[in-house]
């Protein structure tokens, strides 16, 4: 899945956890795929940070190796 809908499934679970109609298992799965979810999304952002700071002042780009 790309970032942005990656963020809008977290979103819409984080909406699911804030329901009181959603039942204790369910709500405990929703959590484990937010926190995975998470970690994958903060790791993209990471990586996009170090791509950004590759930039050099003359506007060429330095080669990066993404973190796996």
């Amino acid at each position: 899945m790309s970032f942005e809908s990656d963020l809008k499934r977290l979103e819409d679970i984080s909406e699911k956890l804030k329901d009181d109609s959603t039942g204790l298992e369910e709500s405990l799965k929703l959590y484990e795929e937010a926190s995975a979810l998470n970690k994958k999304l903060t790791k993209m952002l990471e990586d996009v940070k170090r791509r950004i700071e590759a930039v050099s002042a003359d506007g060429s780009v330095s080669e990066v190796k993404e973190e796996e």
